[in-house]
């Protein structure tokens, strides 16, 4: 089952059909990352990505630390 999540970005609305199941959690994300009810800019777009990729550089690491403790076991 899909759901429609919703961003305005520089005055221009964008609805995004993703899998419910995703949507609970994407949906925390936007609040986290944007103003979810109002209008975003460029910058704060940009600002969740760059934190995004972040995050996951981090658990990137993380896993090659976890699967190197693994072989070596």
């Amino acid at each position: 089952m899909m759901k429609k999540i919703t961003l305005t970005v520089n005055g221009s609305r964008f609805d995004i059909d993703v899998e419910a199941q995703f949507a609970a959690y994407l949906e925390q994300q936007i609040v986290r990352d944007f103003n979810p009810g109002g209008n975003n800019n460029f910058k704060a777009l940009l600002q969740a990505y760059v934190r995004k990729n972040y995050e996951l550089y981090e658990l990137e690491k993380q896993l090659k630390a976890l699967e190197a403790r693994c072989t070596l076991s």
